[in-house]
């Protein structure tokens, strides 16, 4: 029993450390989709363009959920009609 008790309580802190790292990674997501939303693709110097439009095609693959999850870590909201960076 007592090793019983030991995996469920590793399995534990390993669970804590895992949704840790979610919330960490939501907000870095959201605090990105926020930032390339509300970039103009014209005004990007060239070398950024594609960094830019690889940023955008990740996040626009994410699911809907996902990237609510992470707009809603940061407190970030992008507007329908704004667009994400294309080229």
């Amino acid at each position: 029993m007592r090793q019983r008790d030991e995996k469920i309580t590793m399995l534990g802190r390993e669970l804590e450390l895992l949704m840790r790292e979610r919330q960490t990674l939501l907000q870095v997501v959201g605090a990105t989709a926020a930032l390339i939303a509300s970039l103009d693709s014209r005004l990007l110097p060239t070398g950024a363009v594609k960094s830019a439009d690889l940023v955008s095609s990740t996040l626009n693959a994410l699911p809907d959920e996902t990237l609510r999850d992470a707009l809603a870590a940061v407190s970030a909201e992008i507007e329908e009609e704004e667009s994400v960076v294309s080229t």
